[in-house]
């Protein structure tokens, strides 16, 4: 997927459904835990280093396993290539799950999911599948 860096950077500047400084750690060999700025914006996972302002980098939240990891940490892998995992490491069991709840309900699955769901119930509760617009 292609996207463009100015409007990628823009979307960093959202504001976050969730953001935090967490240890992180890349998928390459030897790669070390870093503290970084995380933050959650739609379904993009943005990372900056805790001086600067601009993203080092963005994970698209598509097609990706969430798991748990060691204490209080979890990893994010997708689903092409599932040996090339990032790390993160949070302060306490409480950031760790409220980050992973954050991540599974970010991806566009879950959301079209929800869709569905949400719109059987408004046609039982209503009694006719006109009376809610697709999109």
């Amino acid at each position: 997927m292609r996207y463009n860096e100015k409007e990628l950077q823009a979307l960093s500047r959202q504001p976050a459904e969730l953001a935090a400084e967490l240890g992180m750690r890349g998928p390459k060999k030897g790669s070390v835990v870093k503290r970084r700025l995380v933050k959650l914006v739609v379904n993009f996972l943005f990372y900056f280093r805790t001086d600067e302002a601009e993203p080092v980098g963005a994970l698209l939240l598509e097609r990706c396993i969430v798991a748990r990891e060691e204490p209080s940490g979890f990893s994010i892998s997708f689903m092409e290539d599932p040996e090339r995992k990032y790390y993160f490491k949070c302060c306490s069991e409480e950031q760790c799950q409220e980050w992973m709840e954050a991540l599974h309900q970010a991806s566009y699955e879950f959301m079209r999911r929800s869709l569905i769901f949400y719109r059987n119930e408004i046609q039982k509760m209503t009694g006719s599948p006109g009376a809610v617009r697709h999109i």
